[in-house]
């Protein structure tokens, strides 16, 4: 394709209409096809922009089935390709079916020129202006997320939910290993809410004693048992029209698994030594490191009780599995403790980032800040060695991260699962790889496949 313009697929199966919309659309790089199996193999070539089609298409030309179909194939393959449907006069009722499929627009046959122009430069500046919008929502985080720095998909993928959840009051349940973030989320849960003008309140299930929980979670009167000289509210009535963050849910008791039980399906509390009902209004997030399945099959932890604080669940990656997001993370920390600590700028040397890296963090991201802060106050100068982070340097080698071997490599493997998909049809293959038959024998050939 010619660099810099913009790609139009037209599917027609009349060649002299092919050769007229060719003319009439000269400012873009135009493509063909005069069938459905040909105009997937164009899109997966061209990724084109805007695709122009014709419902009644080979082998029934007077039949909109091969068209429909076709529409329904390109988005799912390119949900956010624009499709303009071109219909009879007096074929309202398929033009109408193809958006419901979901095509841009439509322009009835035969078409005026300029009319089709104009169709085609619209859905043209709509993809440009979504395709611009998602750029900017990948790169600006909303203001609640701003403790959340990564670049992995799944990580982006779960931001997205709490973005989604986060207004609703259904209970969060976030699991995941030590160290890997948890409260960030539940913080963000509550600061994208409407409860964000009410309180944040936290408790940690497992650093209370089993004989205390109880009264830090539901209160207590006064006369309730020795030293009890007033009445004292809770944790879970103090969070009232806020949220309740349950960290470490796994580890709380038996007999108070059930009381929460009958909070979470009543919203009432009793105070230890009191009568009274008393309503509360709160949103209620739980986290956890633990496989609470597993507790379940143990006999440690209540299923009526897992299900109602599952309503939507949250399974944070740990930082070994998060690609690329150690080194973007240490990073962000030297800069943050080198303002901190007072230390001017600061950098991480290759090794550093190296080792960084190819460490497993069991501790996750909690343990990889703790190295980072550590570094920033112990490091003689200005940049920061795998010494100084407390890491042995890695014997990583740097060709590993050269573009083009990365590239050959991803090339290779794409190309032995298509052949092994296709089961050595080479038409078949150079068609899901959206490439010409020559330039697939070119690629078998630099990759030494037969």
């Amino acid at each position: 394709m010619t660099e810099g313009r913009r790609s139009l697929l037209i599917v027609e199966d009349d060649p002299a209409l092919q050769k007229q919309m060719q003319w009439a659309f000269d400012q873009y790089e135009t493509v063909v096809a005069g069938d459905r199996e040909s105009a997937l193999a164009q899109l997966r070539r061209y990724e084109p922009a805007v695709v122009t089609m014709d419902l009644g298409l080979p082998p029934q030309p007077d039949d909109p089935a091969e068209g429909l179909k076709l529409l329904e194939e390109i988005h799912g393959l390119a949900p956010d390709t624009k499709v303009i449907v071109l219909t009879g006069q007096n074929d309202r009722a398929n033009a109408l079916k193809a958006i419901g499929l979901g095509a841009h627009d439509f322009c009835p046959k035969p078409f005026e020129p300029e009319f089709l122009t104009w169709t085609v430069e619209r859905a043209f500046r709509v993809h440009e202006l979504q395709a611009e919008n998602a750029r900017l929502r990948d790169t600006h985080d909303s203001p609640a997320m701003a403790g959340i720095i990564t670049r992995d998909p799944e990580m982006q993928r779960i931001c997205r939910t709490i973005e989604k959840v986060a207004p609703t009051s259904a209970t969060v349940l976030i699991l995941g290993e030590s160290g890997t973030g948890k409260e960030l989320f539940a913080r963000a849960l509550h600061d994208l809410s409407p409860r964000k003008s009410g309180r944040f309140v936290a408790i940690n299930c497992a650093a209370i004693p089993d004989t205390l929980l109880e009264s830090e979670l539901f209160g207590y009167e006064k006369g309730a048992f020795t030293g009890a000289v007033k009445p004292t509210p809770g944790k879970i009535e103090t969070a009232h029209r806020g949220t309740l963050v349950l960290d470490e849910i796994g580890d709380l008791p038996p007999a108070l698994q059930a009381k929460l039980l009958r909070f979470l399906q009543e919203r009432v509390i009793e105070r230890i030594g009191g009568r009274q009902e008393i309503s509360v209004d709160v949103r209620v997030v739980c986290a956890t490191h633990q496989n609470l399945k597993e507790r379940i099959a143990e006999g440690q932890f209540r299923e009526d009780l897992y299900y109602r604080l599952a309503e939507i669940v949250v399974d944070v990656p740990p930082l070994r599995n998060r690609n690329g997001d150690a080194a973007l993370l240490a990073h962000a920390f030297v800069r943050k403790y080198a303002v901190e600590q007072r230390r001017g700028a600061m950098t991480l040397k290759p090794d550093a980032v190296a080792a960084i890296v190819a460490h497993a963090w069991p501790g996750n991201v909690r343990e990889l800040e703790n190295a980072v802060r550590r570094a920033v106050i112990m490091a003689d100068g200005s940049s920061i060695g795998a010494a100084d982070v407390g890491l042995a340097a890695s014997g990583e080698d740097a060709e590993a991260l050269n573009l083009r071997q990365v590239r050959d490599t991803a090339e290779k493997n794409a190309l032995v699962r298509v052949l092994a998909r296709v089961d050595g049809n080479l038409s078949r293959a150079a068609e899901l790889l959206g490439v010409s038959r020559p330039t697939l024998y070119d690629l078998m050939r630099r990759c030494s496949l037969k």
